[in-house]
């Protein structure tokens, strides 16, 4: 795999994000979505926004701060704003990804010819997400508390430096993991996704970095 870091957004639509196995093959999600993908980015390049790569997928910024990614999933390309519970949706194509999603919102598409007839409604939807971040508008979130699962816990006993680690990531980061690792059902699951991430918390990393 390829790092995605430095990696321009021309290099991921002709390669992929190089995050998994798949990269630069003909099995990879950005290639079965391209023609969509590409639509999408154009009418994103046509904005103020600052084209950049985060997480290997493009992301469009302003002032540095992200509004939009543009992302490809197994099953439909996103386009996820940031601040999404903002926009005024009228159509109601807005989506809540997960019950956790308290302020990011996507539009999803599965075909190129419903992206090309909601061409002026992403350009709508688009403006929104510049003015509100224009204005330093803020997602209202309610405040939850993320049990650490007992799986975490025992590795915390084992490795108190990943407790020290894990601790001194922003509660953001904190509770991507938390929710990351609370979501499998299955003991040996939430060990295995713990295991895996052990040297990213170490690093000061969140999930997706």
């Amino acid at each position: 795999m390829l790092s995605s870091k430095h990696v321009t957004v021309e290099e991921y639509l002709a390669q992929g994000c190089g995050r998994c196995p798949l990269f630069d093959t003909p099995a990879c999600k950005v290639f079965t979505w391209q023609e969509i993908l590409v639509f999408l980015r154009n009418l994103l390049l046509q904005t103020k926004l600052k084209e950049t790569r985060k997480w290997g997928m493009p992301c469009y910024t302003l002032n540095d701060k992200n509004v939009v990614l543009l992302a490809a999933f197994k099953d439909y390309v996103a386009l996820m704003f940031f601040k999404g519970a903002l926009l005024e949706d009228k159509l109601g194509i807005l989506i809540r990804q997960t019950e956790n999603m308290q302020s990011a919102r996507q539009i999803r598409f599965t075909n190129l010819a419903d992206a090309l007839k909601l061409e002026e409604t992403i350009r709508i939807y688009l403006a929104q997400a510049i003015v509100i971040e224009e204005k330093g508008l803020k997602v209202q979130t309610e405040k939850k508390e993320t049990p650490v699962p007992i799986e975490l816990q025992d590795y915390f006993t084992q490795m108190p430096e990943l407790k020290k680690a894990f601790y001194a990531l922003t509660p953001g980061r904190q509770r991507g993991y938390l929710l990351h690792f609370s979501q499998a059902k299955q003991s040996k699951t939430r060990i295995a996704r713990i295991e895996k991430h052990i040297s990213s918390i170490l690093e000061g990393k969140g999930l997706m970095e």
